[in-house]
C-alpha cells in the first residue's frame, strides 16, 4: 500500500485547485487534503471543506473568516481556519503536510511556494511567480531543503515527462540534462491567432477570455491571448530545466494536443501528447514516479486528422518578445514584467484599457526600471518591494490612460 499523502491546496477554489481536488477524490487510498485555501469565494472553500474534510482553512483576513463561521453548518466539525498570508506560509510549511500544490495565481503564491520549497516537501508548482520573479531563491531552496519540485503547468510538466529518467530529475538541476539539444515550448496562439492586427484595439475581456481550448481563469486567459503567458513560460523552463535560452523555442501548435517536445542532440523529439485537460499533469504530478487514473477521456488522434506547428508572430504578440527581452536583462526585469502584466491585465479585465495597451504598459515599467537599477535581489523582501514598486507605477500609468 502507498503512503497515503497529505496535500495542501494553495487556492484550491481556482481551475487548477479544483481539478486537483477532483484527482484526490479518486485515489482516496493514497491522497487526502490537509489544507485548502481561498482568498476571495468562500462560499466555494466551505463547499469545497464540507466535500473533502480538511483539517484546516486558510482565509485572508477576519471578515472572510466569519463569512466561512456563518457559512459551515450546524452540527458539523469545522475545520481549524487559520487567517493571513503568514498563515499560508505556515501551512505549506506544517509537518503534517507531506505534498502541497502551489496554485494561487500571482505573486500572492510566491511566499507559500517558497516556505513548501525550505520546509522540503514535495512542491507541485503551478504558481509562476515562484520562478519568473525568484527563480534563484526558489530553486536555490528546492537544493539546500531537498524539496521535490514537479511542474504542473501542462507545458513544463510535458517536457518533465519527456527528459531522461534519472534517479534525481525532482530535484533542481544546476545544467541541462544530458544530450538535450533544446526544449520546445508549443503555443495554442489563443483566440487572436487569425485576427487581422488593426482589429485587436477593440478586442472585449470576454472575446480575450474565450480560449479555444482550455478552460482557464480570466486572468491566464488574457495572457493566453497576449502569449504574456508563454514568455512566462519561457522563463520557467529556464530555471526548472536549467536550460539556457537559446536552447528554449516556442512553436505555435494551434490544437493543444502536442504540449511540449523535448530534441535530443541525435535529432530524436520526444513529444507528450494528450487531452487539453490539467487533470492530466496534476495526476503525474500526485501520483509520481507512478501513473494513477486522472478521469480524462481517451484521445482520438484519428478524429484530429492533423497537427499544425507554425513560428510565432511577435509583432502580432508583443509580450511575447517583451518577456524573452527580459530573461536576457535578468531577474530584475522579469519581476517588473510580471508585476506590470498583472495589474495591466486587470485594467484591461476592468475596462480600464484597451487590450492593445496591455504591451504598452509592461514596456514602460520595463524601461524604467531599466533605468533604475536597483541592488542585487538577495532575499524575498527585496522582490516583494520591487513587485510592489512596479505596480504602483503601472497603476499609475493605467489610471492615466484612461
Amino acid at each position: 500500500m502507498p503512503v497515503v499523502q497529505r496535500v495542501c491546496v494553495l487556492g484550491s477554489t481556482g481551475s487548477i485547485g479544483v481539478n486537483t481536488l477532483d484527482v484526490i477524490a479518486r485515489h482516496p487510498d493514497r491522497l487526502s487534503v490537509y489544507a485548502l485555501s481561498a482568498h476571495s469565494r468562500i462560499n466555494e472553500l466551505a463547499a469545497q471543506a464540507l466535500q473533502h474534510a480538511p483539517r484546516v482553512v486558510i482565509v485572508p483576513d477576519a471578515h472572510a473568516r466569519q463569512r466561512f463561521i456563518d457559512i459551515w453548518p450546524a452540527g458539523r466539525t469545522c475545520p481549524e481556519i487559520r487567517v493571513g498570508a503568514q498563515a499560508l506560509a505556515d501551512t505549506a510549511a506544517d509537518t503534517e503536510v507531506t505534498t502541497v500544490m502551489a496554485a494561487i495565481v500571482g505573486a500572492a503564491g510566491l511566499p507559500g511556494a517558497l516556505a513548501a520549497a525550505r520546509a522540503g516537501k514535495r512542491v507541485l508548482l503551478a504558481n509562476k511567480e515562484a520562478l519568473v520573479a525568484a527563480g534563484s531563491l526558489f530553486m536555490q531552496a528546492v537544493r539546500t531543503a531537498g524539496a521535490e519540485l514537479l511542474p504542473i503547468d501542462s507545458e513544463h510538466n510535458a517536457i518533465f515527462q519527456c527528459l531522461p529518467q534519472t534517479a534525481d530529475r525532482v530535484r533542481a538541476p544546476f545544467r541541462p540534462a544530458e544530450g538535450v539539444r533544446r526544449l520546445l515550448l508549443t503555443a495554442s496562439g489563443g483566440p487572436f491567432r487569425c485576427t487581422a492586427i488593426e482589429q485587436l484595439e477593440h478586442v472585449t475581456p470576454e472575446q480575450a477570455c474565450a480560449h479555444p481550448n482550455w478552460r482557464m481563469g480570466r486572468k491566464i486567459s488574457v495572457d493566453s491571448a497576449t502569449m504574456l503567458n508563454k514568455g512566462l513560460e519561457v522563463i520557467e523552463a529556464h530555471w526548472l530545466f536549467a536550460m539556457p535560452m537559446d536552447r528554449i523555442q516556442v512553436v505555435v501548435h494551434p490544437q493543444s494536443v502536442v504540449h511540449s517536445m523535448v530534441e535530443y542532440i541525435d535529432g530524436s523529439i520526444l513529444a507528450q501528447l494528450g487531452q487539453p485537460d490539467m487533470r492530466t499533469p496534476i495526476a503525474f504530478g500526485l501520483g509520481f514516479p507512478e501513473r494513477i487514473e486522472s478521469g480524462v477521456g481517451l484521445l482520438e488522434l484519428a478524429r484530429l486528422g492533423h497537427l499544425d506547428f507554425e513560428t510565432p508572430d511577435l509583432i502580432r504578440f508583443p509580450c511575447l518578445r517583451l518577456s524573452l527581452a527580459a530573461l536576457r536583462q535578468g531577474q530584475e526585469a522579469c519581476i517588473t514584467l510580471n508585476a506590470a502584466n498583472e495589474i495591466a491585465v486587470d485594467g484591461f479585465l476592468r475596462g480600464q484599457i484597451r487590450y492593445t495597451q496591455i504591451p504598452a504598459i509592461i514596456e514602460y515599467c520595463l524601461d524604467a526600471a531599466a533605468g533604475s537599477r536597483q541592488k542585487a535581489l538577495g532575499s524575498l523582501d527585496d522582490v516583494l518591494h520591487l513587485d510592489a514598486h512596479t505596480r504602483r507605477l503601472a497603476t499609475d500609468f493605467c489610471r492615466a490612460s484612461c
